[in-house]
């Protein structure tokens, strides 16, 4: 019983594990990639060396773990990747890092808290999520939808005083994510970007419905996505083949950093988290990230911290906590430990009707119409 009962908890803290690890790793990733820009890498290039270094690493683990179980790739399936690493790859990663270019890594993490509140409205359009307005678990959800967009405005055009980091000498960092327009600006590309992540969550769970192998589907989506991310790369930076050098230095260790954990190890976890939890619950532990890297950035970035950001931001945690809460009566796993006794009724129920059955079993007399007992009967 006790066996019973462990493993059924550590199944379920698998998917807990699993978002939260992949947390930790692009708030490493939103600190990384700040300072490599901060050191002249571009954003489009930097996308290009990260799906290439992602794509070699789990090409290898897709091809020698799945190849008995990997289905055969026909057309609707390879235009669903085609689009997946446009959505991702290309069109969020490289508005997010322009994004982070015009204000700071918090900020931009602190954008991305939208991306649960986004991903529910999909999928309540495409009927992924059930809505029933007069339940108060469903009215949490869209409340908190509301609240998270709200808290985002609060954010963005509210700055207020400094809360820390007003002792820190740092002309970059005072005038990093200072400006209104640059505020703005970035607002604009970063809410674009999650409205693009957004899509690619919702498409990869309905692609991995019929294309179940999640190594190799990371694979394809990093080698379409360096592809058409180097397409960008060179019409974005031509005349400028000096971007496309790399040194050991900080540049380098983005690139693979960012390539291995949040790419292709991040795209496959996903793909499992999202075949038992769905998209929504992938995508609702942003908050998670937005403390690591306002942490991180304060001690290593020197980035400063505003009082009417921090404000939207706790406004958007908040509103997303809720949204959580109305979903979290939406999955219900199977309790074995009830499951084995209505089992095993069911079995019985099974059996007993069987015997019923041969027991009235009756042999018909043609010659006068009447029946009588068969030998089981008797």
């Amino acid at each position: 019983m006790e066996n019973h009962q462990r493993q059924n908890w550590l199944q379920n803290a698998k998917p807990f594990a699993a978002v939260i690890s992949m947390q930790f790793g692009y708030a490493a990733m939103d600190v990384l990639s700040k300072a490599a820009m901060n050191k002249g890498m571009s954003n489009y290039v930097f996308v290009v060396y990260r799906h290439a270094v992602a794509f070699f690493v789990m090409t290898p683990l897709a091809w020698f773990f799945e190849k008995k179980v990997r289905p055969k790739m026909t057309l609707s399936i390879f235009m669903k990747i085609v689009v997946l690493s446009l959505l991702e790859p290309v069109i969020d990663q490289n508005l997010y890092f322009l994004g982070m270019k015009y204000t700071t890594a918090t900020f931009a993490v602190t954008m991305t808290n939208m991306l649960p509140a986004i991903t529910f409205i999909f999928a309540c359009i495409l009927r992924l999520e059930n809505i029933k307005i007069r339940n108060i678990r469903s009215q949490a959800k869209v409340v908190g939808t509301v609240a998270t967009v709200a808290g985002a405005m609060i954010m963005t055009l509210i700055k207020g005083p400094i809360l820390f980091g007003s002792h820190v000498n740092n002309d970059h960092s005072q005038h990093d994510g200072t400006s209104t327009q640059h505020t703005i600006t970035g607002f604009v590309m970063i809410t674009i970007g999650c409205f693009s992540w957004a899509s690619f969550v919702i498409l990869q769970a309905v692609t991995l419905k019929t294309y179940p192998a999640a190594l190799s589907l990371s694979a394809w989506i990093c080698l379409m996505g360096t592809i058409e991310g180097a397409a960008v790369a060179m019409i974005m930076e031509r005349g400028k083949p000096s971007v496309w050098s790399l040194k050991f230095d900080i540049r380098l260790l983005c690139a693979v950093y960012t390539g291995i954990t949040c790419s292709g190890v991040g795209y496959y976890l996903q793909g499992v988290v999202m075949k038992s939890r769905g998209p929504v619950f992938v995508t609702a532990f942003s908050p998670l990230c937005m403390i690591i890297v306002a942490v991180m950035s304060y001690f290593i970035l020197a980035e400063q911290v505003f009082l009417g950001r921090m404000i939207g931001a706790i406004v958007i945690c908040l509103g997303l906590y809720v949204v959580v809460w109305g979903k979290s009566k939406d999955y219900n796993p199977p309790d074995p430990n009830t499951q084995e006794p209505i089992e095993a009724e069911d079995n019985a129920k099974k059996e007993n009707s069987t015997c019923c059955t041969r027991g009235v079993t009756t042999i018909t007399n043609f010659g006068n119409g009447n029946t009588v007992p068969s030998e089981e009967q008797v």
